[in-house]
Formats: structure tokens, C-alpha cells, sequence
């Protein structure tokens, strides 16, 4: 599909660029994709891991499917519930939650905090007993599972800071048993971001089989078992596969994960609900001459969209106003002065000159979220579609 095709002309006439291009329809297909995906299941419950984008109006169709709300600090919940997804549908991780943070979570009532370490569970239930309530927590478990993603973004080995160590566990639930104000649920897990093989989730699913195979035999219950999100997308091909393979994901879990009657299962996916629904859209000020290479300078930088400089990642980058047969290889750069504020080197493009539009696609995930104001230069606006 040619890629002119899919943005309305009067798209880049009638907006001042940079700006956010979000798809709409393509989100609520994403959903109803995911949701078709797990109908059968009731015992899946997805929230919607908020920062990925937390855009007012994606989060407004995201809570109006009924998706809960996975929530790493306590800006994230009151966002949350401002798009209207109950607190009874709220999780929230981090290992750094401040006492305001915490208090947040206790006043709204949420479904429950995932608890990263032994200081952060003694806190929450100090302040609980403060407010006189019970904390529902879930204790996030380090479970030693590498995942074949970037070093930037796997969160489930040893060496990384999330999560409590599988050695500390027993230990752990000894100083929970003498708290008050703490009432445990379940156990919480993620491995990292970006994951397209699924033999890491599976992986995933015998480490969690034998921590839950553990517990048992010392009598835990164990109602709640959230296996974090990551599931990845297709940056190379975005507009042939705009949607992830939700049931091959889920499936994974299906055949290999052990539940319990009564017990449910949750996710917490950001990135495959998002990411292909946004667009940077971005004008090319100069093409300029190097001495070995042709550089296509946009108004777009990296504080508008930071993965390619933080992560070294890929994103689909093309020319929607270049009607020429002819092509050329430039490295698409921004304004910022650092080094580092390059969208992708050498990329063939129709030969591009000053004015004409570049798309940068699957942005809708860790784009407008991660935004800042370097070099003063303003946030990024938004243009929704239907």
C-alpha cells in the first residue's frame, strides 16, 4: 500500500509541524483484536500499561473498552482515572514509589500495588496504618528470564532493578506475615519490552509454574498472577501489520501457564495497543550535502521522539509528498544539537527536497510519553483521525 494513501492530504496542509497523527479507528481494531483474542477467557484481565502514551484521548477509548490501567507512578493513576478506568482496575508497579505516590494509590483504593522490594512493602503498610486501611499488594518476582530484546529494555534477569529476588522470597513472606495493613493477592512478573519470540514467553511460564509449584507445598494462596506485558510489534513492516499476533501470544499462555480454579491471569500490554496507531509527522527544512552523505533535516527531533537516540531503535520512515520514481539514501536527521538526533541512516526516500513530508511511523508507544523540552523547543502537538 503506497503510503500516500493513508493520511489525508489535508493533514499536512492545513497542521504546523511536528505533530502527533493518531489513527483512531486503527486503536479501537487493536482493541477489539486483543479483546476477540481473550473472550473465551474471563479470567484475562488486561490493563492498558499507561506509559507507553498517556495521551487523555487514547486513554478515554482505552478505559472505554473496559481495559484496567498497569500505572508506574502516581501522576499515571490520577490519569487513569480521570479517563475514567475504575481503581478497581488499577495496578501499580515501580521501584521507586514515594510516600505521596503510595498515599495516591491508598486514598483511590486501587486494585493493587506490585510491590518491588522488602523496604517498599514495610512503608506501604506503615502508611496504610496511618489511613486505616488494608493494602492490597502483589509481590513483583525477579524471575532470572532473559529476553531476547534490547539490553535497554529486559527487566527480568538478575543484574536488573526490578523486582524482588527469587532468593529473598521466602524471607519475604516472614516479615509479611507479622504486617497489619498489608493483604497479599498475588505475584507479579515482566521480563522486558519489545519480545517477539515467544519461547521467552514460555520461559516465562515454567518460571512461574515452579515459584506458584513452590508456594503451594508452603501453603500461599495465590489469587492473582500477573505476567507483565512486552509483547512487541513490527516496526519494519508497519502498514502490512499494523496489528500484533494477540492470539499467538495469548496462546502461549494458554498452553503452558498453570492456573488454579478461581485463580486469574493478567497482563499489562502498552506498546502492542498503541504504537502503530501514532505517527510523527515532520517537514523537511534542508537536504544538505555532506561529504559522503545526503542529510534530510526535518523539524521533528528527538525530543519529540527519542528511541532511535536511546535505544538505537528502527522506525519505518517515509517520504508521503515525494511523487519522484527516482530514490535516494540520506540519513533523516533532526534540528537538536546533539549527535545523537538521527531518525535512521541511510534510507532510501524518493529524492526529497525542502518542504516535503516525512511520516515516521509505529510512534504512538514511548514517543509523546517521553517527549521533553530540550533546547526549549515546544511539546509536540496532536491531530486525531477517526
Amino acid at each position: 500500500m503506497s503510503t500516500k494513501n493513508i493520511f489525508p492530504i489535508e493533514l499536512f496542509q492545513d497542521n504546523e509541524t511536528p505533530f502527533y497523527y493518531y489513527n483512531l479507528d486503527l486503536l479501537r481494531q487493536t482493541i477489539n483484536h486483543l479483546k476477540h483474542s481473550i473472550e473465551k477467557n474471563p479470567e484475562y484481565i488486561v490493563h492498558y500499561a499507561i506509559k507507553a502514551n498517556a495521551n487523555p484521548v487514547l486513554l478515554k477509548i482505552i478505559a472505554q473498552a473496559g481495559l484496567g490501567a498497569d500505572c508506574v507512578s502516581g501522576g499515571e493513576i490520577l490519569a487513569a482515572i480521570q479517563a475514567g478506568i475504575s481503581p478497581a482496575k488499577i495496578v501499580y508497579a515501580g521501584v521507586g514509589k514515594t510516600d505521596k505516590e503510595i498515599n495516591i494509590g491508598l486514598d483511590n483504593d486501587i486494585f493493587c500495588f506490585n510491590v518491588e522490594s522488602i523496604p517498599e512493602l514495610e512503608v506501604i503498610n506503615q502508611l496504610a496504618l496511618r489511613k486505616d486501611v488494608i493494602a492490597r499488594v502483589a509481590l513483583r518476582i525477579n524471575p532470572e528470564v532473559e529476553a531476547h530484546t534490547h539490553s535497554h529494555i529486559t527487566t527480568g534477569k538478575a543484574e536488573n532493578k526490578f523486582g524482588i529476588s527469587l532468593s529473598d522470597l521466602d524471607r519475604v513472606f516472614a516479615i509479611m506475615h507479622d504486617m497489619t495493613n498489608v493483604s497479599f493477592v498475588g505475584l507479579h512478573f515482566h521480563i522486558g519490552s519489545q519480545i517477539l519470540d515467544m519461547n521467552d514467553f514460555e520461559a516465562l511460564c515454567h518460571r512461574v509454574n515452579s515459584i506458584l509449584s513452590h508456594l503451594y507445598s508452603q501453603g500461599v494462596a495465590i489469587q492473582y498472577i500477573n505476567v507483565g506485558g512486552g509483547l512487541g510489534i513490527d516496526y519494519e513492516s508497519p502498514i502490512e501489520h499494523p496489528i500484533p499476533d494477540f492470539d499467538k501470544y495469548f496462546n502461549t499462555f494458554r498452553k503452558h501457564i498453570q492456573l488454579q480454579r478461581g485463580q486469574t491471569l493478567h497482563f499489562e500490554l502498552g506498546r502492542a495497543i498503541v504504537a502503530q496507531c501514532g505517527t510523527l509527522i515532520s517537514r523537511v527544512i534542508f537536504v544538505k550535502e555532506g561529504e559522503s552523505k545526503k542529510f534530510v533535516i526535518i523539524d521533528a527531533g528527538m525530543t519529540d521522539l527519542i528511541r532511535p537516540a536511546l535505544y538505537d531503535a528502527h522506525h519505518h520512515i517515509a517520504n508521503i509528498t515525494s511523487y519522484s520514481a527516482e530514490q535516494e539514501v540520506y540519513d533523516i536527521v533532526g534540528p537538536i544539537c546533539e549527535s545523537s538526533d538521527v531518525f535512521g541512516r541511510d534510507i532510501k526516500l524518493p529524492v526529497t527536497s525542502r518542504g516535503d513530508v516525512i511520516a515516521i511511523f509505529s510512534a504512538g508507544a514511548y514517543g509523546e510519553s517521553m517527549a521533553s523540552q530540550y533546547n526549549c523547543r515546544p511539546i509536540t502537538h496532536s491531530i486525531f483521525s477517526e
